[in-house]
């Protein structure tokens, strides 16, 4: 379902991405196939300096279908940002990707909050992120966060997932399914 980055998968997430559907809500705006290129080899760099965490989301036959990043890291935190193409939309994709980077994040990097910003407009992500039991909304949580995201108007509203929260929710999970 996840994998790391590589520039093979390029076109096929830039002919993705270039959906008035999903430009929009893309982290790194790109105008060019060779602006997406580099960018991405940008971010190979960055996860080479422990500064960014990048995988490609894999639909079940393989298909690179989007992306899911964990960007601004630092002190045990950071921030994601999370796409899918149009075509997958509605298939829970984000849900599992977010899972899945989830328990990489938590377990393999020992990342402790994950913050995600969401435009007060994009109700479609707002749906989807507030669907996950372990997502809370951090507006008054994080007010400092809040502010910096915000700085000139407010745009969007702040999340965030704890490690123990996510962790607390996936033994419920385990346990609702065993029994």
């Amino acid at each position: 379902m996840l994998k790391k980055r590589d520039l093979q998968e390029c076109l096929s997430l830039y002919s993705l991405m270039m959906d008035p559907a999903v430009s929009p809500y893309v982290r790194y705006q790109c105008q060019s196939y060779e602006e997406y290129l580099f960018l991405t080899k940008q971010l190979m760099v960055e996860e080479e300096q422990k500064t960014v965490i990048s995988r490609t989301i894999l639909n079940e036959t393989g298909q690179p279908i989007g992306t899911i990043d964990l960007y601004h890291i630092e002190h045990q935190s950071g921030f994601l940002a999370t796409w899918i193409g149009s075509p997958f939309f509605g298939n829970g994709y984000s849900q599992r990707a977010k899972s899945a980077f989830f328990v990489e994040l938590f377990l393999e990097h020992w990342i402790e909050t994950v913050f995600m910003k969401i435009r007060k407009q994009n109700i479609r992500s707002r749906k989807a992120v507030q669907k996950l039991p372990y997502v809370k909304l951090a507006n008054d949580v994080y007010p400092d966060v809040y502010q910096r995201i915000n700085l000139n108007e407010q745009m969007y509203d702040l999340y965030y997932v704890e490690r123990s929260a996510f962790f607390e929710n996936s033994m419920d999970l385990h346990q609702v399914v065993a029994t």
